[in-house]
């Protein structure tokens, strides 16, 4: 009786054992064939990174006015941008005044005319003896100003007329008390009238030693050639002085900084497409802007056009998030 209750137990642990090992058989095929399946399929390429450059054609790129240049040291003009206002050359200007107070017997000339040196302006009948004289032009020029009429009464501590020379202006260049420091005489300037122009360049040639009471600012002058009338005394204009150079290791053209993705970015060439690099701006001038960080001596960029890859950019990446 005891042998055949041992005898049981044995085969019941020997059913148990080999129904434990079937099943751990029975699971390690499907294991094999999945791992088999897998490595028949090819693998799936990483694209992010293309997915990150712009390709282009040769044919596209000059159709889009892209421009390639190195990017590389430059010397930047560093400017000030300042507001002025053209007037007339003060030392070609006249103030015409009676000899005699008396009446105005005849106004020759009138506001706007041009005269040359000598010209009859006006006949004075004198109030103390009653002969008339002539009112004379003391430069040739233009009538700017006109104060008087036929039959007036005209006093002689006071202009009748105001002729100036306007084959040359000045330009009266606000400088504020920050600015004091950084404007000199001899500096060249371009000046701009309001509206884009005409436009035309110059040298300071005087810097104001007083600031004004109300303005708080001083006046700094510069000289404009004016044979075409183009420069009317009374426009408003911008002043872009150079005030200082500067040696930049790294620096590219300003078209080439474009805004994307919260930063600014300049396409670098890389192999047949463009990567749209993060940089770093420093200084610049009208034409170049330092690069700080980003790239490096040499590195081919997009100088002009790149607004067009930063367009194929935006759209690639509209296109991925559908």
């Amino acid at each position: 009786m005891k042998v055949s209750i041992r005898t049981s137990t044995a085969f019941m642990i020997a059913v148990l054992t080999m129904s434990f090992g079937c099943g751990r058989s029975d699971r390690a095929p499907a294991d094999a064939h999945d791992h088999a399946s897998d490595a028949g399929k090819t693998p799936v390429p990483d694209t992010h990174a293309d997915e990150e450059r712009v390709v282009l054609s040769d044919a596209a790129m000059r159709a889009s006015g892209i421009e390639i240049e190195s990017a590389g040291p430059q010397t930047l003009q560093l400017t000030l941008e300042l507001p002025g206002e053209v007037v007339p050359n003060a030392d070609r200007l006249a103030h015409i005044v009676p000899r005699f107070p008396g009446i105005a017997k005849s106004v020759k000339k009138s506001l706007g005319d041009s005269v040359q040196e000598g010209d009859v302006l006006a006949i004075i009948e004198s109030n103390a003896s009653l002969s008339p004289y002539e009112v004379v032009s003391l430069i040739s020029g233009t009538i700017i100003e006109k104060h008087v009429t036929l039959g007036e009464f005209v006093r002689d501590d006071g202009d009748i007329f105001v002729v100036a020379d306007l084959a040359t202006v000045w330009v009266n260049i606000t400088v504020y008390a920050r600015d004091l420091a950084t404007v000199k005489r001899g500096q060249r300037t371009r000046v701009t009238a309001v509206g884009g122009a005409p436009y035309a360049e110059g040298v300071i040639d005087y810097v104001g030693p007083v600031l004004g009471e109300t303005t708080r600012a001083a006046t700094a002058r510069l000289t404009l050639p004016n044979s075409d009338r183009a420069w009317r005394p009374g426009m408003f204009v911008g002043a872009r002085i150079e005030t200082a150079s500067t040696h930049a290791a790294t620096a590219v053209r300003h078209e080439a900084i474009q805004r994307f993705a919260n930063r600014n970015v300049v396409f670098v060439q890389e192999g047949d497409g463009f990567e749209a690099r993060p940089v770093e701006t420093g200084r610049s001038d009208r034409e170049w802007i330092e690069i700080l960080a980003g790239l490096a001596p040499g590195d081919r960029y997009a100088a002009r056009g790149s607004f067009v890859l930063k367009s194929e950019r935006l759209k690639a990446e509209a296109g991925h998030d559908h």
